[in-house]
């Protein structure tokens, strides 16, 4: 069996990585011969993510920074947390760098025998190499201005902002903390004792001023003596979902598929969990002697479209609930968000959903 995929980035890799374990041969196609991983980008990735993805893909145990507790404020709320979740035996998730896990599977995927890059891409000779299947992940290459075009997106009118802070040695650093400020939400994420990820989504509305992100991160911090703060990265937020995942034998993947605004941190665990549920159709397949041609591609949109659709706008619910504060009185939102912290079912679907994603 052979597959194709398109694009050189996390998922593509990480999907590249769990195929040659099923020893499928895999070409993964791409441009740019120095694509460079932004070293202030982070991950988080749920706890039944890590299993997977350390069971199926690559051992990431050793890479990734535990996360016990999630506190949540308003700019509002005086300090007090008006939402918190935590588990008394297991990490909620975990962060790590987009920069040591796209090294780790480069890596490894170099010393396998199934598996190789390749470059100088011909996207309408393709199908004359003998692929059964072919993996999209890149958005920007021919194949996806042709096919993949057609979207449901919104536009969030806001930048995020990522760095990397260090900081004095804290005896425990295990507690995310999330703002929403009336300016944008900033999430500070922990990765070690001594460093912490920033995120700062930042409304922009009609005016494109430069904002001081340092004066806003030293504003919002809840604790830590910083020492540095690095490189500050900025890019353009909005979520998507496409309209159709796959053209013939040609499948969509990845942030191709859907993006989503990073208050939730769960960009990447959608696409885990897409992997996971690609290949178990292609297990199946496998299984019954069966190819791997357009069939696997109906099958994933048929199993998976609904699910991240509905998922993608829970996820768009709560930035515009919380963005609304300043229109229906930030008391409402306060006192909302105390009740589904304080109510335990509620609180436990929460996570579960953050966790393991929708299952129906």
């Amino acid at each position: 069996m052979k597959v194709c995929i398109l694009g050189f980035n996390i998922t593509s890799l990480a999907l590249a990585k769990a195929l040659v374990k099923k020893e499928i041969f895999v070409d993964l196609f791409y441009k740019k011969k120095n694509t460079k991983i932004d070293t202030t980008r982070t991950i988080g990735i749920s706890k039944s993510n890590i299993d997977y993805f350390s069971k199926h893909i690559s051992n990431i145990n050793r890479i990734v920074w535990p996360i016990k507790r999630i506190k949540i404020f308003t700019e509002n709320s005086n300090n007090e947390e008006i939402l918190k979740f935590e588990d008394q035996k297991y990490n909620l998730f975990s962060i790590f760098q987009n920069e040591k896990i796209f090294n780790q599977l480069i890596t490894e995927l170099k010393k396998n025998k199934f598996f190789k890059f390749k470059k100088n891409i011909r996207y309408n000779k393709l199908n004359d190499l003998g692929y059964e299947l072919i993996i999209n992940c890149d958005s920007r290459n021919e194949i996806t201005k042709k096919f993949f075009s057609k979207r449901f997106e919104k536009q969030y009118n806001s930048i995020a902002f990522t760095t990397i802070i260090d900081h004095k040695k804290l005896s425990s650093n295990n507690e995310a903390i999330q703002i929403f400020t009336n300016g944008g939400p900033i999430a500070f994420l922990p990765m070690s004792r001594q460093k912490t990820s920033i995120v700062y989504s930042a409304r922009m509305k009609n005016n494109k001023k430069e904002l001081d992100i340092k004066k806003i991160i030293n504003k919002f911090n809840p604790k830590y003596e910083i020492k540095k703060i690095h490189k500050i990265s900025k890019f353009e937020l909005k979520s998507l979902n496409l309209r159709e995942y796959y053209r013939a034998n040609i499948l969509a993947f990845g942030d191709l598929l859907h993006r989503l605004h990073p208050l939730a941190g769960q960009g990447f665990n959608m696409s885990v969990r897409d992997i996971q549920e690609l290949l178990k159709i292609i297990d199946k397949k496998i299984k019954l002697g069966l190819s791997l041609d357009r069939s696997v591609c109906i099958e994933f949109q048929n199993n998976t479209k609904s699910k991240n659709f509905v998922f993608s706008e829970g996820i768009n619910f709560i930035y515009e609930y919380f963005n609304s504060e300043n229109k229906i009185g930030n008391n409402l939102v306060d006192s909302t968000a105390r009740f589904i912290g304080g109510n335990k079912i509620l609180n436990r679907y929460f996570k579960r959903i953050a966790d393991m994603g929708l299952q129906i």
